[in-house]
């Protein structure tokens, strides 16, 4: 069972297997609506099946929830079933390169309590690099019986803004240094980051080559910078709900497990005017 990273030489020997399910995620911020669409009608890796992060992967937007809302449980296993994964799939998740949506599907899975999901390291960048084999077919609908196990805590913005004074939590934000710092924010109506956060942009953890770091350069940057920090106390936050599970991810080829989404995200925690914003680099501790 793959339940972090895969290759493509250990995908390429598993495509034939009848109980994997691959699903491209490639998406751009930039032009949501269609271009990741267009890209899989153009060329996937044989088998795959498409799920857009706006329209499958999100829920709707009310203005206040965030750009990528969490869907309800009951929405989110309606949708994993109809992409054809049961109780025994092996899922595999892969986006243009550098896992930064392929992870938030990985989160997703592992949130209801299904284990057996990795991002392929690399992406579709690395799978054509390496010659491997794409088509344009597009496989026939599927339906599996999909039931949410055990699912994963997440965090609330009701519970870090009691977490602010007392400092119970140890947020980690995953966007670039800009953002984070409030020089620029492109993206959302406010800049700056919620109070106390550390700042971790979710670049960090890859290769030049978009493949993740090996587990123990990740888990010594980390242990950098959270120290002894308990893992449970421990929630990542971005822009939307989507590259803080690049930081989850990471953490979890680290070993480090047991760390929080905070799904609403920055979008979330600053369309409400009241709660506190933060600019400039973090403090030390």
């Amino acid at each position: 069972m793959f339940t972090t990273l895969i290759s493509p030489d250990e995908l390429a020997a598993r495509l034939a297997d009848s109980s994997l399910v691959v699903v491209d995620v490639r998406h751009d911020l930039a032009r949501p609506e269609r271009w990741g669409e267009d890209q899989y009608r153009i060329s996937h890796i044989p088998g795959a099946r498409f799920a857009h992060m706006d329209r499958d992967l999100s829920a709707e937007k009310t203005g206040r929830n965030g750009r990528h809302p969490l869907p309800s449980p009951e929405a989110a296993a309606g949708m994993f079933g109809r992409l054809g994964v049961g109780p025994g799939t092996q899922v595999v998740a892969y986006d243009q390169g550098s896992g930064m949506f392929a992870s938030r599907l990985w989160w997703m899975l592992r949130w209801l309590g299904h284990g057996a999901v990795a991002v392929l390291d690399g992406g579709f960048e690395r799978w054509t690099r390496e010659g491997r084999p794409v088509t344009a077919d597009v496989p026939p609908a599927a339906h599996a019986s999909f039931a949410a196990g055990r699912m994963e805590p997440t965090s609330s913005a009701a519970e870090i803004e009691r977490a602010i004074a007392d400092g119970t939590l140890s947020l980690v934000d995953a966007r670039v240094a800009e953002r984070f710092r409030g020089d620029v924010e492109p993206l959302d109506p406010v800049a700056g980051h919620i109070p106390g956060a550390r700042n971790r942009p979710y670049p960090q953890n890859l290769n030049a080559d978009l493949t993740f770091k090996p587990a123990e350069a990740l888990r010594r940057e980390f242990a950098a910078m959270l120290g002894d920090t308990p893992l449970a106390n421990v929630v990542h936050y971005c822009g939307s709900g989507i590259t803080a599970c690049h930081n989850l991810l990471a953490m979890e080829i680290a070993g480090l497990h047991g760390t929080r989404l905070y799904p609403g995200s920055w979008s979330e925690w600053c369309a409400e005017g009241s709660r506190p914003v933060a600019t400039g680099a973090e403090r030390a501790r």
